[in-house]
């Protein structure tokens, strides 16, 4: 007898790409379809309650409909949700983001968090008058075609598109290094006098979490400065996520400019970028390189953006509070048989567990893991009631909504896990 989600996922393949907006919502045979949420808790089309530790990849640190968002949202909903005019709303987040960000002196709000990347690096090559760009190997910024590049296996790579319709002379000017790796991007740097800025997630999010060596990006920050390259922290997942401030307030390091997502919109739409007030000076209209959208500045995500902002601030005790429950889930792990199997790894409210020997240190090791063995334990996982990221490769997360109960479920699931 068919699942309602599957007749539904039936229909959407007739209408949708594979059946869905996003590819790695395509689960195999079929996704399960969400008809409300709440909490840390998702309830299907057919009637299943899940507990989330995807949180729609990283943006609902307060759970689902949480309520003083869910109620700045319904207030802003009876003054209009689409103005095309500025409002006082963008003007306060604006100033809340510069507030928690000491390398933030202005910043311009967009859609996405691939917007926010797009602008930041056409941002640092008009800034620069310089072509090329430096991205680490495996990290994500987005579907757009200058970081839609293949890693490959040396120390420095020239790009290769990643995706039909991407120009092999657009993707030449995408340079690659690995990341925990400070002599590769020693070597490149020294020999291209070209490169405008280096865009580099400071934890890696969308393989991972795989984290930074000790005084890696210290390091990072250094070689960028010698060589008169702008460092791009692409804190789309990590911005409030590590920390009121990220990962460059927790690891006491400086970008020149940063992009944000994910937390600072409460769950709706959003992105941003900003930096040095003589770099972003540099965006229409006040200079030359361009940058717009009717949905900048929405009302709706300043809205709920600065709920969660205010929140969190309020409450930073919560961080505290969350790294200690996924410390309880990787306890779980190293008292199990899957402590001696694969990795566990964390920092704040973002884990994973790799079907691998020992943490990777970057895309390569990352990749070595065995997909097929995660695919079995997922499914056991979700069988059980609990909904991870279904892939090896992308961040569990946690949020102040998930009860002690729930964690325990989380840890028990973890404690059977195994190969096979």
């Amino acid at each position: 007898m068919k699942t309602a989600s599957e007749d539904l996922f039936n229909r959407a393949r007739g209408v949708m790409p594979g059946g869905v907006s996003s590819p790695v919502r395509a689960i195999a045979p079929y996704p399960f379809y969400t008809a409300r949420a709440s909490g840390a808790v998702l309830t299907t089309i057919d009637g299943t309650d899940l507990i989330d530790c995807c949180l729609a990849y990283g943006p609902l640190i307060l759970g689902h409909a949480f309520p003083p968002v869910q109620q700045a949202i319904a207030d802003q909903l009876q003054d209009g949700w689409l103005y095309g005019t500025p409002s006082p709303h963008e003007v306060r987040l604006a100033e809340q983001v510069i507030r928690d960000h000491p390398s933030i002196e202005m910043v311009r709000f967009v859609s996405s968090g691939s917007e926010a990347t797009m602008a930041a690096i056409r941002l640092a090559r008009g800034y620069t008058g310089k072509s090329d760009i430096v991205k680490v190997e495996g990290g994500f910024h987005g579907a757009h075609d200058a970081v839609l590049v293949k890693a490959g296996s040396g120390a420095t790579t020239l790009g290769v598109p990643d995706s039909a319709g991407v120009l092999s002379d657009l993707v030449r000017h995408t340079l690659q290094v690995p990341y925990n790796d400070l002599e590769a991007l020693e070597a490149l740097l020294s020999t291209h006098d070209d490169v405008a800025a280096l865009i580099i997630e400071p934890v890696m999010g969308n393989i991972g979490p795989i984290l930074p060596e000790k005084d890696y990006l210290r390091e990072v920050r250094s070689i960028t400065a010698a060589h008169d390259v702008l460092l791009i922290f692409d804190e789309v997942i990590t911005g409030y996520r590590l920390g009121i401030g990220g990962a460059q307030v927790r690891y006491g390091v400086t970008p020149d400019l940063t992009t944000l997502g994910k937390i600072i919109g409460g769950g709706l739409p959003i992105g941003a970028f900003g930096g040095r007030s003589d770099i972003m000076q540099m965006v229409a209209p006040s200079g030359p390189v361009y940058q717009a959208g009717t949905f900048n500045g929405n009302p709706l995500s300043m809205t709920a953006g600065a709920a969660t902002l205010a929140w969190l601030s309020a409450n930073q005790e919560i961080y505290r509070r969350l790294d200690e429950e996924t410390r309880a889930i990787e306890e779980a792990v190293m008292d199990s048989p899957a402590g001696s199997q694969g990795s566990f790894v964390r920092q704040g409210s973002i884990f994973k567990y790799f079907f691998r020997s020992s943490p990777p240190r970057n895309y390569i090791e990352a990749k070595q893991s065995d997909t097929n063995a995660f695919k079995k334990f997922w499914d056991r996982t979700l069988q059980s009631g609990i909904f991870l990221p279904p892939s090896q490769f992308e961040t569990n997360f946690l949020s102040t909504a998930h009860t002690e109960q729930q964690i325990e479920a989380i840890s028990a699931a973890y404690r059977s896990c195994r190969y096979e």
